[in-house]
């Protein structure tokens, strides 16, 4: 299964714009919404962590018979502490 995600990005005058992106943000009242697949076909949904920010939620949406989705709310903890034990890469959801 390919981690790329296709996006049609379109303005008001109705001009589409085709690309693609392993993951993408949207910048929604002064947060960063990332968006990205998880590897096992769901859709996962993240909003960017400050430090001072305990954990953080990402929203699961997995698709499930026609016209039906799950969605699911994970709370992880921030531990911003914790960046040695943790190396960071592409497939690690947190914001770099």
């Amino acid at each position: 299964m390919s981690d790329a995600l296709q996006l049609i990005l379109e303005d008001d005058d109705g001009t589409q714009l085709e690309t693609s992106c392993t993951r993408f943000a949207v910048v929604w009242q002064g947060k960063e919404v990332w968006i990205q697949q998880d590897g096992r076909g769901q859709l996962l949904i993240g909003v960017d962590v400050e430090e001072d920010d305990a954990e953080y939620a990402n929203l699961l949406l997995r698709p499930l018979a026609t016209n039906l989705v799950s969605l699911q709310l994970e709370m992880e903890p921030a531990d911003a502490g914790d960046d040695e034990e943790h190396v960071h890469g592409p497939d690690c959801g947190h914001h770099h």
